[in-house]
């Protein structure tokens, strides 16, 4: 058997010549999350309860604009791919009926990542459950399963929806994820983890509805893996792992008492129910309940609103009929009618709460349930069916496990599910800047060390100044990273999402062109993530229809690293300048510092365009951008950047020996990194570090290293031109610095240009083609 292109060896990943390997990746893309017929991004209401008659077929982008997203991608240094797809996506129809269409344009479009060099697992994607729950992830299919009607959702408040929303465009900054506090999510998380223990009326087909719906899932998700299995050229050649689900919710349970909002409840926004209020929402009755803003500090009162269902229920009602999707639903589970109130928790003939303990304690072992305990028990039982139904087709497949978002990971070091072949896969953001959406210079604070009770008064966790800020971020995702090898094990860990917003400050970039504030949030996020350890990263998110006026076309969002409205950020950071495609040598030791080798430039006998790839750059769309929105002028007309000199960054591909430590100091243009070395490397077998050419343009880069000699030069093996450094050193300890070229963050440097025009190339290399 030929050995796997990426393994993992302890806490870390290897190539086939026992490199280690550091994962620089984007989600892609932000635009899976909704149909492209209809078109539907969240904001139109266009025949949106039409569930069942949805294709996602095009998406992430068309096969014929693969070629320009994954090379632009390369170019900007990246490796890994996060490749986000829905349930819907596959299983939109009905239950059991797949969508092959969408799946051969899947494995079209894994394909061509293929001929890129990407590494990419597989991200079965959800947020808030579903489309019609305000959100993104499950078939419209599911929501009547459990007995729900999102048609009644707007009225009864049972989760707020952009397109139902009065104004769209005025549709509250992140309220949407309020969701998993209203009552849709309650309910459906409930059942999706423990409806077997909750919920024991809830029988479809035989089946108690966590079964049904876990196993439509895993089954959909397991017949896509067979597909990439069966496709002969894409299973570990560049698919090679799979993510659990995204950011698992718990719904109620663990809920010590229903009437009152739980102290561990940080998201509150808009009116904010308890959820013995939303239950009662759901059942048609009226409720007064304490409004919600985001200030600095956090959520806090600022009032109090009556919400009036006027008798519409959020229940499917009694005569619906239910026979749509072919199921059976058992006689003990009534339509019209609360699935709670028929398990006793409260009496709808005289609206009193009977048992507002009741998802407190686990029926099974007679035990107090926290959120620790819900994922040890519930959210491991679902890991553990969807890893054996992913690996029984694919058996090396790299398992990414992402507990719920910032709690306790499940406690497996030293169990059976101390799996070597899986990654810990967290998320992190920065709330206060993703919340305000706007960029805080001089305070912030440690929400991580809040939640796990490391300071006396809140007061303490309050950071101030930019320094402590990022310092402060940096601590959080070491955190974060030590706390998941303290509870499961010895385990690569990769940020499998973090971002910033770009619509800050009323999207004040978008009519100045000064992304400023966006770069520095964007370059504390990435100091943050060079000073964790961690293996690697995928930012949120590439979205390749962005655009200023509806960001990522997506409940408000908009943190896509590229959109449609703004520019390209050009190979030199010298506006009017034409880039140079050439390669520096040093072929003498660092301790001969008077040799030109040391830092300069001096030949250029590699070029992005060969005759291997003419066929390709003469067929591809041009890497400007495909799309052009109808933004209006007034939300903003001046493109830049969009702070890409923040994200596009050196960083290590493939290094002999353990990396110590690596970082990118953006302002100074400095980048380091520090070795510890059993082997030496060879010219066979180097240290490779991409070298984006912005920051270190051929002819303006000064190297510095402790033993041995390197190159730099621009290779184009898998389909876009990269520079990367190649490094001969000793064993050892070894250290690498490479100085480049001051720039001014955040702003706009004058010349549009993302890449040479295949003409240019060739007279720039001399190309005897032509």
């Amino acid at each position: 058997m030929a050995p796997l292109r990426l393994r993992i060896e302890g806490r870390t990943f290897r190539d086939t010549r026992n490199r280690e390997v550091t994962l620089r990746g984007i989600n892609v893309a932000g635009d899976a999350k909704f149909p492209t017929s209809p078109d539907l991004p969240s904001h139109k209401p266009d025949h949106f309860y039409d569930g069942d008659d949805v294709s996602f077929v095009g998406r992430p982008f068309s096969v014929d604009e693969a070629h320009v997203h994954f090379s632009r991608l390369k170019r900007w240094g990246y490796t890994l791919i996060r490749y986000v797809f829905t349930w819907e996506a596959i299983e939109h129809a009905g239950p059991g009926k797949y969508d092959e269409d969408w799946v051969q344009h899947t494995i079209q479009v894994l394909r061509l990542a293929k001929d890129y060099g990407f590494y990419v697992f597989m991200d079965p994607h959800q947020d808030v459950w579903s489309r019609s729950t305000g959100g993104s992830g499950a078939p419209m299919w599911t929501v009547y399963a459990c007995g729900l009607n999102p048609r009644a959702f707007p009225a009864t408040e049972a989760a707020w929806v952009h397109n139902t929303y009065p104004k769209p465009a005025e549709y509250p900054k992140m309220i949407w994820a309020t969701n998993y506090t209203r009552l849709a999510c309650q309910v459906i998380f409930t059942m999706f983890f423990a409806g077997k223990a909750f919920a024991p009326k809830a029988i479809l087909d035989g089946k108690n509805i966590q079964d049904y719906l876990q196993d439509h899932f895993v089954h959909a998700c397991s017949h896509l893996a067979l597909r990439i299995q069966e496709a002969g050229d894409l299973e570990n050649d560049v698919v090679i792992g799979w993510e659990s689900i995204n950011e698992p919710n718990r719904g109620l349970v663990g809920f010590q008492d229903i009437s009152v909002i739980p102290s561990e409840q940080k998201l509150q926004r808009g009116p904010s129910p308890t959820a013995w209020q939303a239950i009662l929402l759901g059942s048609g009755r009226s409720c007064e309940m304490g409004t919600w803003e985001f200030g600095g500090l956090g959520p806090y009162k600022s009032g109090t609103t009556l919400v009036d269902p006027k008798g519409e229920m959020a229940w499917l009602p009694a005569d619906y009929d239910d026979s749509r999707y072919g199921w059976k639903r058992d006689p003990g589970w009534k339509l019209g009618e609360c699935i709670w109130a028929q398990h006793g928790v409260w009496n709808p003939s005289s609206d009193e709460l009977l048992k507002k303990d009741y998802f407190a304690i686990d029926p099974d072992a007679d035990r107090k349930i926290d959120y620790e305990y819900f994922t040890n028990k519930w959210f491991m039982s679902y890991y553990r069916r969807h890893k054996e139904a992913i690996t029984s087709i694919h058996s090396d497949a790299i398992m990414f496990c992402q507990p719920p978002v910032l709690e306790v990971p499940p406690s497996i070091k030293g169990t059976e599910d101390d799996d070597p072949n899986m990654v810990f896969s967290p998320h992190y953001y920065d709330g206060v800047t993703l919340m305000m959406k706007k960029w805080n210079r001089y305070w912030n604070v440690d929400v991580f060390g809040l939640l796990r009770g490391r300071y006396l008064s809140p007061a303490f966790a309050i950071k101030i100044g930019e320094t402590a800020i990022r310092n402060c971020f940096r601590d959080q995702l070491f955190a974060i990273r030590r706390e998941g090898t303290e509870y499961m094990g010895n385990h690569p860990c990769v940020f499998t999402e973090i971002g910033i917003p770009y619509d800050m400050d009323n999207k004040y970039a978008y009519k100045t062109g000064d992304f400023s504030s966006q770069s520095s949030a964007m370059d504390a996020n990435h100091f943050a993530l060079e000073g964790s350890g961690a293996n690697g990263y995928s930012l949120w998110v590439y979205t390749a229809e962005n655009n200023h006026e509806w960001g990522d076309l997506w409940n408000g969002e908009d943190l896509s690293i590229f959109s449609v409205d703004d520019k390209l950020l050009p190979l030199s950071p010298s506006a009017g300048d034409k880039d140079k495609i050439s390669a520096s040598t040093s072929t003498t030791s660092v301790d001969d510092r008077s040799s030109p080798a040391f830092s300069e430039s001096r030949t250029n006998n590699n070029s992005p365009v060969s005759p291997r790839n003419l066929k390709q750059t003469l067929s591809t769309t041009s890497m400007s951008s495909l799309r052009r929105s109808n933004t209006p002028a007034a939300i903003g007309s001046n493109p830049g950047y969009r702070a890409a000199e923040a994200y596009v960054r050196p960083s290590p591909i493939a290094t002999v020996g353990n990396v110590l430590s690596s970082g990118f100091d953006l302002r100074n243009c400095i980048f380091t990194l520090a070795l510890e070395c059993k082997d030496s490397a060879t010219e066979e077998v180097p240290t490779e570090v991409f070298l984006p050419e912005y920051h270190f343009p051929p002819d303006n880069i000064d190297v510095q290293v402790s033993s041995g000699k390197w190159t730099i030069g621009v290779e184009d093996e898998d389909g876009a031109a990269i520079q990367v450094l190649r490094w001969q050193h000793e064993k050892g300890k070894q250290n690498l610095t490479v100085k480049g070229v001051k720039t001014r963050q955040g702003t706009s440097l004058g010349q549009e240009e993302e890449a040479p025009g295949y003409l240019e190339q060739c007279r720039q290399s001399g190309c005897a083609l032509m």
